[in-house]
């Protein structure tokens, strides 16, 4: 389930931003990002639509991913 980021208080949204930064990490090849970076175009990537907050029924958790990879996880939980 898709759950709209203006429906999540903006410290939640900052709190699973931020938990999702730290898991996925901020080295991205020869310049490192710093954690406000990332955090701060996570944040725009789901204010443009590219990414979603998205709610796993199965697994009671909330995840970001990238708007495209959404159809392949609705397949693999078929």
């Amino acid at each position: 389930m898709i759950i709209p980021i203006n429906e999540v208080s903006p410290d939640a949204l900052s709190s699973l931003i931020e938990g999702f930064v730290l898991r996925e990490g901020t080295e991205y090849g020869e310049a490192d990002c710093s954690l406000t970076d990332k955090v701060e175009q996570v944040r725009a990537q789901l204010s443009s639509g590219e990414a979603l907050l998205v709610y796993s029924e199965l697994h009671e958790t909330v995840n970001i991913i990238p708007k495209d990879q959404l159809g392949l996880i609705d397949e693999e939980t078929e």
